[in-house]
């Protein structure tokens, strides 16, 4: 990059608007149609680790009502149910999907769950939105969208880090060719812990950095090669390392982890005109541009030299508003006015796609398995 470049990075008008931007692609919390319909009836099933998080959301959400709660645990029923004494609790999901006035569910159990309970669901025709994955399998997922699909309803996955405003950030950051041309991603996503009971981390960690990379890069891998291993739990990995072969030679690495001495949510993408460091463990600056990078000059007739450069770092202007609120009120918008959802069960099939070519791989030695997606170009 010239020295020009470096000074448009840190005054031009262009770069002022990028990092004071509003939110692509995303509807507005307080849309005028949340003013000129009912509520919609919502019900929650699952109140474990990641469910009260969500619930909140739908109750504050105007344009939600909630109406019920569901869980086994009737002592979790009984924690939530005292913070919103005018949803109705039960034990029985049937008696959600019996209900008319409920017209959506969000569904947060263990993932060996989402099929039965998406597809019931459907079936009763409610409007779905269910944490990631979708199903266990490329199978399951394509028939929930098949269903979803005939029944006119709205099926939408909790991909909640593609409605983050740092994740949107760097979304903008990429399309206005701020980095240049990717070279690679690095992202590690470790702490120790939640260990799950029907997953492994590659299943449960991994579709956050997946879902991530599809929405900003446009496409799918063309294969991954992936290797993993159990050290605490027989059967189920707490470790996986992941490579992610993109079209136009973009490659990227994942680590993912339940066994690791402190939280880490760091990526880092290294472009040819600038570098950019996400890391949402970070209380304020979860975006920073490095205007850094290495420069071929021409020496002599076909030969170049390596220049260093180091330049500014920039940490643009980021909204503060909740993921969750935002994935919610995208749900919302989806249900009234029949749009598709920014992370549909199509989407969450390709997700699927991806951590079934990886798990091939880690049962095959990290041989390199293609993925066969549903969209391949960038």
């Amino acid at each position: 990059m010239m020295s020009d470049d470096r000074s448009a990075l840190q005054g031009s008008d262009t770069w002022s608007a990028l990092t004071n931007a509003p939110l692509a692609s995303v509807p507005n919390p307080k849309s005028k149609t949340e003013n000129l319909k009912s509520p919609v009836g919502v019900a929650a099933i699952g109140c474990g680790y990641w469910g009260p998080n969500v619930i909140r959301n739908l109750a504050e959400l105007p344009g939600f009502r909630l109406r019920a709660i569901c869980d086994l645990s009737r002592e979790r029923l009984e924690a939530i149910g005292r913070r919103y004494p005018a949803a109705w609790a039960t034990t029985r999901y049937e008696e959600l999907l019996g209900d008319p006035e409920i017209e959506a569910v969000y569904v947060a159990t263990p993932v060996s769950t989402h099929y039965p309970l998406v597809r019931a669901a459907l079936r009763s025709g409610k409007h779905v939105l269910v944490e990631k994955p979708l199903a266990t399998s490329v199978e399951q997922g394509e028939e929930l969208c098949e269903l979803a699909s005939s029944a006119g309803r709205t099926l939408m996955v909790g991909h909640t880090f593609v409605y983050s405003p740092p994740v949107r950030k760097v979304k903008e950051l990429l399309d206005t060719d701020v980095l240049g041309q990717v070279f690679y991603i690095d992202i590690a996503r470790v702490n120790l812990g939640l260990f799950q009971k029907d997953v492994s981390v590659l299943w449960d960690l991994a579709p956050h950095d997946l879902s991530i990379l599809l929405y900003w890069l446009g496409c799918a891998p063309l294969d991954v090669s992936a290797r993993g291993r159990s050290f605490v739990k027989d059967g189920l990995d707490d470790v996986a390392f992941l490579t992610l072969q993109f079209p136009n030679e973009v490659l990227a690495q994942l680590h993912v982890s339940w066994l690791a001495p402190s939280k880490l949510r760091r990526t880092t993408i290294v472009g040819s005109k600038r570098m950019v460091v996400y890391d949402d463990v970070e209380a304020v600056e979860k975006v920073k541009v490095f205007d850094r990078g290495v420069d071929r000059v021409p020496e002599s007739f076909g030969e170049f030299q390596l220049t260093y450069r180091s330049g500014d770092v920039v940490s643009p202007k980021i909204e503060n508003t909740e993921p969750l609120y935002l994935q919610c009120s995208h749900f919302l918008e989806c249900i009234r006015t029949g749009c598709r959802p920014l992370t549909a069960g199509p989407d969450g099939v390709e997700i699927i796609r991806i951590l079934a070519a990886a798990q091939r791989s880690m049962n095959n030695g990290g041989a390199i398995e293609p993925v066969q997606p549903r969209r391949r170009s960038c």
